[in-house]
C-alpha cells in the first residue's frame, strides 16, 4: 500500500505517488513533451540564470516550488486517470507528463547540487535544495530523449502488471481475484497454479524492460553525484546511506527473535496439515501456503495456525461486517469515522464522488490500494477495488491515514509536502489500523459488549495479528535490499531472479513451491517492482507503527494490554497527532518522531512489547524442534 499523491516531485518524477500505490505507459511520449520541457526550464537550469549566491539560492526554491506545483496538479490527474482507466491512450498521456516532470526534475535536482555548494545559506534553503536533489525516485541522465524512454518503460512495466492474470482451475482470472483466491483455497496444488501463473504472466514479459530502466535511471543517479540509484533512495532520510543501511539492519537484528519464533511454529502447522510431500517439518516453508501471493502476510491462513482452545478469537470481522449488511462505502465511512473521532476534520464531499471504491466494470483499472491528493489542497481519494472484508476494513483505516496525513500539511511550502521520512507516511494508518481490536468494534456498533473476547482469547488475538504484523518484517526488509543490489551490480541482469530468491529464503525463509529460473522475473510479480516505489518505508512503517500506537495509548491512559488498547475518540491523540502531521518534511523525522512519541529514535521495542505475550507463547510450543531453516 503506498500513498498516490502529488505530494512531491515524486509524483513527477517517475514512480509518482500517483503511480502506484500498496501500492499498477505503451506508447512514447510524443517529442513535444522535450521541447516543452526545454522551454520551461530553460531559465532555472540556466547556471547564469541565477546568481550562485543565498539570494540566488532562494529565488531558484521559490521558482521551483511554483512550478513543480503547477505541474503536479495536470500530471497527477492524467496518472489518476491512467490507473483507474488503463488504455494506450491513457498511458500515452501519463507517459507524456510523466516525461515533463522527470526532465524537470533531473535540471532542477542538477542545480540544486550546484546550489547546495554556496556558502551562507540560510537553513530553510539548504534543506530544500537537498530535498531537491534527491527527491527523484528514478533520475533520467540528459541525455536527449532518455527521460522519454524511462518514462515510456516505467509507463509499459505498470501497465503490464495493471492487466496481469492468473489461472486458476484452467481459467483465467484477474490480479484481485487471484490475490482472494490464495488467501482461500487451502489445496496446495490450486495454490501452487495460481502463484505460478501469476509469476509467469506478470513478470516473466517486464525483465528485459526493467534491465534497461535500471541501466538508464543509474546513469541518472550518477549524473546527480550518486553512487547508482540504491544510494540516491537511501539518502532521503536526514542520514548517509550508510548509516541508514546501518539503522535498517539494526531494526532487523532487534525483531528478528520473534519473527524466527513465528516462522517456526507456522511450519510446524503446515507440516501437520499437508504433510511432508508438500511441507516439510524442517527448513524453508513453501510460499503458496502462507495465503497471500507474496508470502508477505499470512493472516489468511490462521485457521491453519490457530491453537486447539486458544485459537478462537471470539469474532470474525468479514461476518461482522456481513451481519451488518455493510458495503464498500459504509466501510470507508467506517474509517472515516475513526480520524473524526480525534477531532480531525472530515473528508471533503468531493472525496465520495471522485474515489474508486469499488472496481469498475468494463475496464481495467489498477486495483492495488492507494490514497491521492490531486490538487496539493482538499482534492483527496483513494483507489481501491474494495471487498467487504476484514482484510479492506483494515486497508481502509491505512489508506486514509494517508489521505489525513496529505491533508494536514497542505499550507506546507511545495517541497515539505511530504511525510517526515516515507516510513512516516505508511505508519499513519497503519498505527491506527492497530487500535481496531474489540474494544473499537463495541464502540462503533459491529461487535456486541458481550461478545467481546476475555483474556483466554489473547494468545489468538496476539497470533492472527502476528500472522500478519510480524510476518512482513523479512519481507518488507529484503525488496530493496535486492534493488539496492540490482543498482549497485552485486546482482546482475543473469541473476535478477536468483537474487531474488535468495535473499527471500535468507530473510523470510520461503521458497517457491514451483521450480524457477532466469527465463522468470519474480520480482516484477509484486507490484512495488514495476512501480519502482521504495519499499524501505513499509520496513520503517512497520516498526514505527508500534511506537506511535503505545505513544498514543500511553496519552489515552490505557492501563490494559498493550494489544487491547483502543484511543478512538480520545481528542488528546488527535491533536498530539495532528501536530506532528502538520509539520509535513520541514524537519528532519527525528524531530517529527519526538514531537509524537518523545522519543527521536526509532525501536523496535515497542513491537516488542506489544507481542511479548505471543513470543513467550511461541517459545514454548517450539521447544524440542529445530527452528531456522
Amino acid at each position: 500500500m503506498k500513498l498516490a499523491a502529488s505530494v512531491s516531485i515524486l509524483a513527477l518524477a517517475l514512480a509518482g505517488c500517483a503511480a502506484t500505490s500498496s501500492t499498477d505507459m505503451a506508447a512514447s511520449a510524443s517529442d513535444s513533451a522535450t521541447a516543452v520541457t526545454a522551454d520551461t526550464m530553460a531559465a532555472a537550469a540556466d547556471p547564469a540564470a541565477s546568481a550562485r549566491t543565498p539570494e540566488g539560492a532562494r529565488a531558484f526554491i521559490a521558482s521551483v516550488e511554483k512550478d513543480l506545483f503547477d505541474l503536479s496538479t495536470i500530471s497527477s490527474r492524467a496518472q489518476w486517470v491512467n490507473a483507474t482507466y488503463i488504455t494506450d491512450d491513457t498511458d500515452a498521456l501519463a507517459a507524456y507528463f510523466g516525461t515533463i516532470g522527470t526532465e524537470k526534475g533531473v535540471a532542477y535536482a542538477k542545480e540544486a547540487a550546484e546550489f547546495s555548494k554556496v556558502q551562507g545559506l540560510d537553513p530553510e534553503t539548504a534543506r530544500k535544495l537537498n530535498i531537491l536533489r534527491g527527491a527523484l525516485v528514478l533520475a533520467a541522465p540528459s541525455t536527449g530523449g532518455a527521460a522519454a524512454e524511462l518514462n515510456t518503460i516505467a509507463t509499459r512495466l505498470q501497465s503490464t502488471y495493471g492487466k496481469g492474470r492468473a489461472q486458476l482451475d484452467g481459467k483465467t482470472i484477474t490480479g484481485d481475484v487471484a490475490e482472494e483466491a490464495m488467501g482461500e483455497l487451502r489445496d496446495p496444488r490450486k495454490t501452487a497454479e495460481v502463484w505460478t501463473s501469476w509469476h509467469n504472466n506478470v513478470g516473466r514479459p517486464m525483465r528485459a524492460d526493467y534491465t534497461r530502466m535500471v541501466e538508464i535511471a543509474n546513469q541518472g543517479a550518477k549524473e546527480l553525484g550518486y553512487a547508482d540509484s540504491g544510494a540516491m533512495w537511501r539518502s532521503g532520510y536526514d542520514m548517509t546511506p550508510e548509516e541508514f543501511s546501518a539503522m535498517y539492519d539494526r531494526l532487523w537484528s532487534e525483531v528478528k527473535p520473534l519473527y524466527d519464533q513465528l516462522h517456526c511454529y507456522t511450519r510446524t502447522k503446515l507440516n501437520q496439515k499437508y504433510g511432508n510431500a508438500v511441507q516439510p517439518a524442517n527448513g524453508p516453508i513453501r510460499a503458496d501456503l502462507l495465503g497471500n501471493m507474496w508470502a508477505q502476510e499470512w493472516g489468511n491462513i490462521y485457521d491453519v495456525v490457530a491453537p486447539k482452545g486458544a485459537g478462537d478469537v471470539g469474532y470474525d470481522v468479514t461476518e461482522l461486517l456481513k451481519a451488518k449488511k455493510k458495503t464498500p462505502t459504509d466501510m470507508v465511512r467506517i474509517g472515516e469515522g475513526f480520524y473524526t473521532s480525534l477531532g480531525l476534520a472530515p473528508l471533503p464531499e468531493s472525496f465520495w464522488t471522485r474515489s474508486q471504491i469499488v472496481r469498475p466494470e468494463g475496464r481495467e483499472v489498477v486495483c492495488h490500494a492507494s490514497a491521492w491528493d490531486l490538487d496539493n489542497k482538499d482534492d483527496l481519494r483513494i483507489k481501491m477495488c474494495t471487498k467487504v472484508n476484514g482484510d479492506d476494513f483494515v486497508t481502509i483505516h491505512h489508506e486514509l491515514g494517508h489521505n489525513y496525513y496529505q491533508r494536514a500539511y497542505k499550507a506546507q511550502p511545495y517541497l515539505y509536502l511530504n511525510g517526515a521520512n516515507d516510513g512516516f507516511h505508511e505508519a499513519i494508518g497503519d498505527f491506527v489500523a492497530l487500535s481496531v481490536t474489540p474494544e473499537y468494534l463495541v464502540q462503533i456498533g459491529l461487535l456486541d459488549r458481550n461478545k467481546v473476547p476475555d483474556a483466554s482469547k489473547d494468545t489468538g488475538l496476539l497470533l492472527r495479528q502476528a500472522m500478519d504484523k510480524v510476518a512482513f518484517l523479512p519481507f518488507g526488509l529484503m525488496v530493496d535490499k535486492w534493488r539496492w543490489g540490482v543498482f549497485d551490480g552485486s546482482i546482475g541482469p543473469q541473476q535478477y531472479n536468483a537474487g531474488w530468491n535468495q535473499l527471500r529464503l535468507q530473510y523470510q525463509g520461503i521458497t517457491p513451491p514451483t521450480q524457477r529460473s532466469e527465463a522468470d522475473f519474480d520480482p516484477g510479480a509484486k507490484y512495488h517492482i514495476p512501480a519502482s516505489t521504495p519499499y524501505a518505508r513499509y520496513f520503517l512503517a512497520r516498526i514505527l507503527q508500534f511506537q506511535f500506537y503505545k505513544s498514543a495509548c500511553d496519552m489515552a491512559g490505557w492501563k490494559g494490554p498493550l494489544h487491547r488498547c483502543s484511543f478512538y475518540g480520545n481528542k488528546q491523540v488527535g491533536q498530539r497527532l495532528n501536530a506532528m502531521l502538520e509539520m509535513g518534511a520541514s524537519k528532519p523525522w527525528p524531530d517529527a518522531l519526538q514531537a509524537f512519541t518523545g522519543s527521536r529514535e526509532m525501536s523496535g521495542k515497542p513491537m516488542l512489547e506489544y507481542f511479548a505475550p505471543l513470543q513467550r507463547w511461541l517459545e514454548d510450543q517450539n521447544k524440542g524442534r529445530s527452528c531456522g531453516w
